[in-house]
Order: structure tokens, then C-alpha cells, then sequence
């Protein structure tokens, strides 16, 4: 059987057909042989994620993007499938993240987890959503870009106050203050110059003094290591023991005065007790009875035939005027 130029050309249009397909989902990172995991993730914002992109763990390229497809009509996300050409062990706690490059195009980095159970084929991985290089640069150029309005605004209004000084009358102002500063600088260097003026004489006797306290200067220190030696003893003396031997002796006196307040002790009893002193009062009166009565009827008490016939008169009743306290008047 003979095949014709037609069969032939249309086999081989076939054959590129296939190798092309098959050439196109090589360089898309699709194999067609082979089956491969597969795991997803999706995520609100692809930022310009393509099919083939790399996906990366730790720096390591683990898989490709297989395929982007919306989850819903609306695009409330976006589902990504990624294909590993690695077999490694992903946490299932893993998060996955778009990387945006500012040369290379975007990338998707799995930060790893601590889970002790792994995806498997069909799992799908958390995401999260973190900015750009770009975004990072713009959020920190905000600032500065803030700061440098602020600096060309200060240079502005400098600019207005140095084009008000050419102004005649600001001018003519600018100059006179000039040459005020001029007679001031003159006057203060014929101050200087004046040896008469109290100016000089301030200056001389600062000038002495500064020489007193530098010849003195040996005596200065002895004094300060005299005052330093002081404070040490002071710091060195027990002044808390004596302190609290001093508090111990004024409880003790506290204590005393306390108990000679009180009726409970002999003290406190002589000083308190008005009984015992109306005693003592009655005993001492009526002992001035006694002895006014020993001296003036001794007969009474000692019968010596010396003194006569013995004292028949009654006993004294009451205490003699005490003549040492009203003497008699002297001619």
C-alpha cells in the first residue's frame, strides 16, 4: 500500500502539533508524564504572580505556579496551584506568601510550620499577605517625602525674609544696627584699654582673686581632706547604737515617772496617797505635842528627886507657839 504526499504531511503536521503542546506546558512548568503533588493556596492579590514562577522554601526551589484561577465569579480570591518538583515535608501549619521582586518577577515562599503532620497531595496552605519591595519603599519614602515639603517650605519663607532685607527701609535699618555694633565694639575696647574704669578694676580684682585661690591651693585640699576625714568618722561613728541607747534609757525614765504616777509602788504611794500624808501630818503634830510637853512638865516623864516635887499639871492637848518662828523683838 502506498502512502500518499497528503497521509505524510498531514502525520507530520500532527506529530509538531503534539511536540509543540507538549514543548509549550514544558517551558510553563507542566509535565505531562509524570504526576507530580500538587497543594494550593489562595490569596486576595496575586500581585502579578505568572504561571512557571518559582516556589521557594527557605531560598530552596521546590515547585512551580501549575495554574491561577479565580474561586468564584466575583473574585473574592484567587486560587493558586502549585506543583512540587521536590519531594520535601511541608507542616500543614505552613504559610504561604507572594514575594514581589523588583527586577525578577513575583515568587511564592513557604514559610514552614511546626506541625508534625505534612500536606498531602490536594491540601491546601494558609496564606498571608505582606507588600512588596515597592510598597516597602513607598511606605518609607512617605515620610521623608513629608519631611522634605516641610524643608522646602522652611526654605521659602527664608528666602521671603532675606528678599525683605534688600528692602531700602529694612536696609537702611540693618545698617544702623551695623554701625551700633561698631560703636559698642569701640566703647568696650576703650573700657579695656582704660586701666581707671571699674571694668579694669573688676577685671584686676578677679584677676587677684584667682591668684589667692591658686596660692592657696595646698590649703584648700587640707581643708577638704580635713572636712572628708570629718564626714568619714562621722559615717564611721555608731550613732545608730547610741541613738538607741538613748531611746532604752528614756523608756526606762518614761517607765519610772510612769510607776511613780501610779499607787502601786512606795514612791507613788507617798507621792499619791492622801491618807498617808494626813498620818504622816497627825504623827509629826502630835510628836510636837510630846515634846513640847517633855520640855515644859519633865518631871512628868523622868522622876528625879533632883527636880523637885513631881508635875501634877494635866498633859498638853496642843503644839507650843513655835518661838524660832516668831522670835520676840529685840531692844
Amino acid at each position: 500500500m502506498k502512502i500518499t504526499n497528503e497521509t505524510k504531511i498531514g502525520a507530520l503536521a500532527s506529530v509538531s502539533i503534539v511536540l509543540l503542546i507538549l514543548g509549550f506546558n514544558f517551558l510553563k512548568g507542566k509535565d505531562l508524564f509524570e504526576h507530580r503533588k500538587k497543594i494550593y493556596a489562595v490569596f486576595n492579590n496575586v500581585n502579578g504572580l505568572e504561571l512557571s514562577n518559582s516556589v521557594s522554601i527557605k531560598g530552596l526551589e521546590v515547585g512551580s505556579v501549575y495554574a491561577i484561577r479565580s474561586t468564584d465569579k466575583s473574585i473574592n480570591g484567587i486560587l493558586v496551584t502549585i506543583s512540587m518538583k521536590k519531594d520535601v515535608d511541608i507542616p500543614k501549619n505552613s504559610v504561604a506568601v507572594i514575594s514581589t521582586g523588583v527586577i525578577n518577577s513575583s515568587t511564592i515562599v513557604i514559610e514552614k510550620g511546626n506541625a508534625t503532620d505534612y500536606a498531602e497531595d490536594g491540601d491546601t496552605l494558609a496564606t498571608i499577605e505582606k507588600g512588596g519591595i515597592l510598597s516597602e519603599f513607598q511606605r518609607n519614602l512617605s515620610p521623608v517625602m513629608q519631611n522634605l515639603n516641610s524643608t522646602l517650605g522652611s526654605l521659602d519663607s527664608l528666602i521671603q525674609v532675606i528678599g525683605g532685607l534688600f528692602n531700602p527701609a529694612v536696609k537702611n535699618n540693618f545698617s544702623a544696627i551695623i554701625a551700633n555694633l561698631a560703636k559698642s565694639s569701640a566703647s568696650l575696647q576703650i573700657l579695656l584699654n582704660d586701666k581707671t574704669s571699674s571694668l579694669a578694676h573688676s577685671m584686676t580684682h578677679l584677676d587677684s582673686f584667682t591668684n589667692n585661690l591658686a596660692n592657696n591651693n595646698q590649703r584648700i585640699t587640707g581643708t577638704l581632706d580635713n572636712l572628708e576625714k570629718t564626714t568619714n568618722k562621722l559615717a564611721n561613728a555608731k550613732i545608730d547604737e547610741t541613738l538607741q541607747s538613748v531611746q532604752g534609757a528614756t523608756n526606762s525614765l518614761k517607765d519610772a515617772i510612769n510607776k511613780i504616777n501610779s499607787t502601786n509602788g512606795t514612791m507613788g504611794l507617798l507621792l499619791n496617797d492622801k491618807k498617808l500624808y494626813l498620818n504622816l501630818e497627825n504623827t509629826a503634830r502630835s510628836l510636837n505635842i510630846l515634846l513640847d510637853d517633855l520640855r515644859m512638865h519633865p518631871k512628868r516623864y523622868v522622876n528625879i528627886s533632883v527636880f523637885g516635887s513631881k508635875d501634877k499639871k494635866g498633859p498638853l492637848m496642843a503644839p507650843m507657839n513655835d518661838t524660832t518662828a516668831n522670835p520676840p523683838n529685840s531692844k
